[in-house]
């Protein structure tokens, strides 16, 4: 007689005339198939969301020497023609009157100006500044007072489940209610961020803090010739964050724990409850020995 590979069947089966099915049963079934319900809609909501891992470094890490840095602020008191942007580190560089991808527009009835201006900056320690410097001609009345629309620093990018104000952290700052003839210093603490996207797009950004303080400044001739400066330094600590998503083998493990670990646990409660109910019948007909 041949191996009858049946004998390998670790899960025989019971006839349905030698199985009693039972109210309680029945009531743990349900509530057992809706437990297991609940709890893979859970795990697959939290299979298909990405997770953002964040780790520091010592470094950093986008190619090239320079930052891009965009700026844009509303003056409401100062005229176009007189603002200019300057720029300065400690490599030596010094521009005055930087003109490239600057825009400006009139606002006020020609009285007042919104300025943007996109360009680079060494890694090194410097500032950049708002102001008069560069023009021909100087107001009789300058008026810095302004509000800050946006000042960004490297790519722009919405990061999920980041804090956003972070990377425009000067937006809407106003000091409209401050003297016409003050200056106005920020000094920013700049952290290199790199975003690398589920898709392995990486994305170079950097978050900043602040500090704030105004006060009067005297040009040559005791002549009062107000700026807003932007004073920054990059710290040598990254911030990277990484999106990540559970592998499907994590998810197939955890549907197979689900699954099984229910089924166990309400077959152990059943069978309790059945050979408790079973015992106290039993004692009812006084057959409990």
């Amino acid at each position: 007689m041949g191996f009858d590979i049946r004998r390998l069947d670790i899960y025989r089966k019971v006839p349905k005339d030698l199985t009693q099915p039972t109210l309680t049963g029945a009531t743990i079934s349900i509530c057992t198939c809706m437990f297991i319900f609940f709890l893979l809609i859970s795990e697959l909501s939290s299979f298909l969301t990405t997770d953002i891992s964040s780790h520091l470094y010592v470094d950093d890490p986008q190619s090239g020497d320079k930052v891009p840095v965009l700026i844009s602020v509303e003056l409401p008191k100062m005229k176009c023609e007189y603002i200019g942007l300057d720029i300065q580190d400690s490599m030596g560089r010094h521009e005055v009157g930087f003109v490239d991808n600057t825009d400006k527009v009139p606002i006020n009835d020609g009285e007042g100006c919104i300025f943007t201006s996109s360009f680079k900056v060494n890694k090194v320690p410097g500032n950049f500044h708002v102001s008069t410097h560069g023009s021909r001609e100087q107001p009789l009345k300058p008026d810095m007072t302004h509000i800050i629309k946006e000042l960004r620093i490297g790519d722009r990018f919405q990061a999920p489940n980041t804090e956003a104000a972070a990377f425009n952290a000067l937006e809407g700052q106003s000091t409209v209610e401050k003297n016409g003839l003050s200056s106005h210093d920020y000094v920013m603490k700049i952290v290199p961020t790199v975003y690398e996207t589920i898709d392995g797009d990486t994305k170079y950004m950097y978050q900043y803090t602040h500090a704030y303080k105004d006060y009067i400044a005297y040009g040559h001739g005791q002549r009062v010739m107000p700026a807003i400066w932007f004073r920054y330094e990059l710290t040598p600590i990254t911030v990277k964050y990484t999106e990540e998503r559970k592998p499907f083998y994590h998810f197939i493990t955890m549907v197979c724990a689900i699954i099984g670990g229910a089924f166990t646990v309400a077959g152990i409660i059943d069978s309790m409850i059945f050979s408790a109910s079973e015992a106290y019948r039993k004692f009812q007909l006084g057959k409990l020995s």
